[in-house]
């Protein structure tokens, strides 16, 4: 299946976790800077509230018509005794994006996109188990309203019976596998959370090597790690200044005719140009 390319025009540096079932984090929502927030009906709920928090989630989704492509709502399974209704109320609410938990094949995207009576609805997919890492690939291609993919991490590193490192060496691989399959795909992916909230300078490493890795942002557990993410995964400074210089001289070369285009003693290709504009564009809505 051909896939879409990725959506420019929503940005994902910071994905904040809010408890559906916390009126106080939900009311505290319009005063945060985060790119998206998943309304979370799952791991953050427990079982004696779930109907009272998608209930909340539900007039929360009402009342914020206008701007509902910021929230993701994560249902919990649908093998669960909630995730049908779950999924079904959210979206007569108006959810616009429904994450799926512990995605292992695209049986479970097909399952949910075939209950889907609106065919806007978009779903991303939590990748969290050894089975999800290893199917990712037939995961990010099961269906053309998949356009992302979020990564589990502490669930995956408890499953792996691996430990939790500053390098994160023993998850590096399902990383980097689930980054290949999402690329592939045409699709973005966002990394897992980082728990430690008293260990700044670990969380923004996290960050950072999570850029470097590919990933288009972090998701987050705490309001306080929004500024960090914001920072890291924006485009810097050099970075769009470089950008400029790469499709200025990219021009410059074509209408001169020449067949070889130097930049600092770089060879300039097409690739590059393509990427400076996806990070000129990025820049372009952060500052809108």
């Amino acid at each position: 299946m051909t896939k879409p390319k990725p959506r420019l025009n929503a940005i994902k540096r910071s994905i904040l976790y809010v408890p559906g079932s916390n009126d106080r984090a939900l009311e505290k929502i319009r005063s945060l800077d985060a790119d998206g927030f998943i309304i979370d009906l799952e791991d953050a709920v427990a079982p004696s509230v779930k109907i009272e928090a998608r209930h909340k989630t539900c007039e929360f989704l009402k009342t914020k018509n206008e701007n509902n492509s910021n929230f993701i709502i994560r249902i919990n399974s649908l093998n669960s005794e909630w995730g049908i209704d779950d999924l079904n109320e959210v979206c007569l609410a108006g959810a616009k994006t429904i994450l799926l938990p512990k995605v292992e094949t695209e049986d479970d995207i097909k399952r949910c996109t075939a209950s889907l009576a609106d065919k806007n609805i978009t779903l991303w997919a939590m990748i969290e188990t050894p089975l999800g890492v290893l199917s990712a690939q037939q995961i990010a291609t099961a269906d053309e309203r998949l356009t992302c993919l979020v990564m589990g991490t502490s669930d995956l590193v408890n499953d792996l019976r691996a430990q939790h490192t500053p390098d994160r060496l023993p998850i590096l691989y399902s990383l980097s596998h689930t980054i290949l399959a999402a690329r592939a795909a045409g699709i973005e992916i966002i990394d897992g959370v980082h728990l430690n909230l008293s260990d700044q300078p670990a969380f923004e490493q996290s960050c950072k090597q999570a850029k470097e890795l590919g990933f288009d942002g972090k998701s987050l557990i705490h309001p306080s790690q929004i500024e960090m993410a914001n920072k890291i995964f924006a485009p810097s400074t050099e970075e769009i200044n470089h950008s400029h210089k790469i499709i200025a001289a990219y021009t410059t070369a074509l209408e001169e005719g020449s067949g070889v285009v130097l930049l600092d003693g770089n060879l300039i290709e097409n690739l590059h140009v393509q990427n400076a504009k996806r990070i000129l564009d990025i820049a372009k809505q952060i500052n809108k």
